[in-house]
């Protein structure tokens, strides 16, 4: 399978999608027919993953660098910029930089620890499962099992893509690097530097980063943000509700 290291498309004012960890930027895919019919849309990889630019130095703010550099090849100084997981956090650090104009944010990444351990389990029994990925998906219960973490619906999304998604997880090479790092630093955010408009978002059926208790750190830290409860959603907005997650970003951008 090909990994290719960004999507670009549509018109309008610029719009950033950001991906979570272990992702690619398809993970965006079902919702970007309607953003692009407004937007000008760049969705990258980050740094690190598959199909993604190398990530030379494992430090808190290399992802947000490389996206950074993604959008002055892009023409874009500052972007309206939507997040899922750890997308949603690099999405907050850009906007502390002063390169966002609105974020919305699904679930970000960085107020629950115990996912490391959990999200390192599953790139191990991913790998290993990989090369089976066609003959896994091809039943309702292999699909169930390949998206029990991210999603409540699943029947509607194609398998091609649930097939990008399991070897994408398998091939993000900086995976251990990157937990370990996190382990070690934490999840900084300059959260008072961030003075643009703020939306997040969390399905409360997401068992990755279960609601609230994984977001009390951004109910803490961002007092100014808007918030929007996704009864019976998961982890992937964007899977689970393609339409309804369009329209969060579009009503605030």
């Amino acid at each position: 399978m090909i990994f290719t290291p960004a999507h670009r498309g549509g018109s309008g004012p610029p719009l950033v999608l950001l991906h979570g960890f272990l992702d690619t930027w398809r993970v965006w895919e079902l919702v970007l027919p309607a953003l692009e019919r407004s937007r000008d849309v760049l969705a990258p990889t980050l740094a690190g993953h598959a199909g993604g630019p190398p990530l030379p130095a494992i430090a808190a703010g290399a992802l947000a660098d490389a996206v950074e550099r993604a959008m002055d090849e892009a023409g874009f100084a500052t972007a309206h910029v939507a997040g899922n997981s750890l997308g949603g956090h690099v999405a907050l650090q850009l906007a502390a930089r002063g390169r966002a104009r609105t974020v919305v944010a699904f679930a970000p990444a960085g107020g629950w620890t115990e996912v490391l351990d959990l999200q390192a389990g599953m790139q191990e029994q991913t790998r290993a499962a990989a090369p089976h990925a066609r003959a896994l998906l091809a039943t309702p219960a292999g699909r169930r099992r390949a998206t029990e973490l991210l999603t409540v619906e699943y029947e509607h999304i194609p398998v091609e893509l649930l097939a990008h998604q399991m070897l994408a997880v398998a091939g993000c090479t900086a995976a251990a690097a990157m937990i370990a790092n996190a382990r070690r630093e934490g999840w900084p955010l300059d959260a008072e530097r961030i003075t643009c408009p703020v939306r997040i978002v969390w399905g409360t059926e997401d068992r990755l980063l279960p609601y609230p208790a994984a977001a009390e750190r951004f109910r803490r830290e961002l007092p100014q943000a808007d918030w929007v409860e996704l009864d019976g959603v998961g982890h992937y907005p964007q899977w689970d509700v393609p339409l309804e997650t369009a329209q969060l970003i579009l009503g605030f951008t």
